[in-house]
């Protein structure tokens, strides 16, 4: 008999949640809470929102959006386990486990620590890692810690997340070397679902670009935003290639595949960019009105959203609690009482 996948994934509690965040995680994610065929992990990621956010009311806020856009969009958690991951006090224990476990070599590869060593050279910085907090530096631990706990086999992921995927299967590897077999090895999962959207200046969409489309924007600001995504010159009536188009993207994205070809063959047809940005506008519009205004319930009913997270808290701990003795004492140290 096939065992269950365990599936889990999470976003990081730093901005409103975007059109961006909904393809990449958010999306998949809730598919596979309802189709109940596996076991299901889902999570607000606090801890990592510290590495960039130190403002508290920022954090506060964004927690609760991210809980109420994955609870709006339909996320079943009678089926799946929703929970915050400052509410799992085994994971920072095993956070430090495992970093005891990782090569400093391994740390200085990451990606985005080679990014931000990249930005104080090209500024000449005198210290490469001016601005580098420990937090960025260590934060594929951390994801590695919230996908070992849970004994993760699948982790959708954006394919910018495959780094950190495959430094957490690194670590784990090394672990069960030293101290026998204890810790799944994750396999990460990509695919159209997790594609990474472009934004407003047709870069990636990120919250540090500012470039972001809000997915429960009021109806009149979503229409002020897709009309100011970046397009060329081209006029009207010429053909255009939607490959290399944000808002055919953006529309393939949600779209269904018929209606993505039918879209494919107006602008081999040509196709105006404001007949098109009203197009993806009256989409977007239609397909989020009903989600966007259970949203604004669930903001309304913090308790409510509070509740749901506590009773998540207590699930992922019945899990979480046993598994942390049990490599407590593979490594020696003294189980808690």
């Amino acid at each position: 008999m096939k065992t269950k996948d365990t599936i889990l994934t999470g976003i990081t509690t730093t901005g409103t949640p975007h059109i961006g965040n909904y393809v990449g995680a958010i999306r998949p994610a809730i598919q596979a809470s309802q189709q109940g065929e596996s076991r299901s992990f889902y999570f607000l990621a606090d801890y990592h929102a510290l590495v960039k956010c130190h403002d508290p009311k920022v954090l506060r806020q964004s927690t609760l959006e991210v809980a109420a856009t994955w609870l709006a969009l339909g996320l079943d958690t009678d089926r799946s386990i929703f929970y915050r991951q400052t509410d799992i006090p085994e994971i920072p224990e095993l956070t430090w486990i495992l970093t005891c476990m990782t090569a400093k070599g391994l740390m200085n590869r990451a990606h985005a620590y080679k990014a931000a060593v990249q930005d104080n050279e090209t500024l000449k910085a005198k210290d490469p890692d001016k601005g580098i907090n420990m937090g960025l530096f260590c934060y594929p631990v951390l994801m590695a810690a919230d996908i070992l706990m849970f004994k993760a086999n699948k982790v959708p992921v954006g394919k910018d997340q495959i780094q950190h995927l495959e430094m957490a299967r690194d670590i784990a590897m090394r672990f069960n070397h030293t101290f026998g077999d204890t810790f799944v090895l994750p396999e990460a999962v990509t695919g159209e679902s997790t594609a990474v959207l472009q934004g407003l200046d047709g870069r990636k969409m990120s919250k540090s670009y500012n470039n972001t489309i809000p997915l429960f924007a009021p109806a009149k600001r979503l229409r002020k935003l897709i009309m100011k995504i970046k397009t060329n010159s081209q006029g009207p009536d010429e053909p255009k290639d939607p490959d290399s188009c944000t808002l055919f993207q953006i529309y393939r994205a949600f779209a269904t595949p018929e209606e993505t070809a039918a879209l494919r063959d107006r602008y081999a047809r040509g196709i105006g960019w404001g007949e098109m940005k009203q197009i993806l506008f009256e989409y977007l519009d239609r397909l989020l009105e009903t989600p966007r205004v259970r949203y604004a319930e669930l903001i309304a009913n913090p308790d409510h959203i509070e509740s749901i997270l506590i009773d998540g808290a207590r699930k992922a701990r019945a899990f979480s609690r046993p598994f942390l003795a049990e490599v407590r004492q593979a490594v020696g140290v003294q189980a808690v009482q």
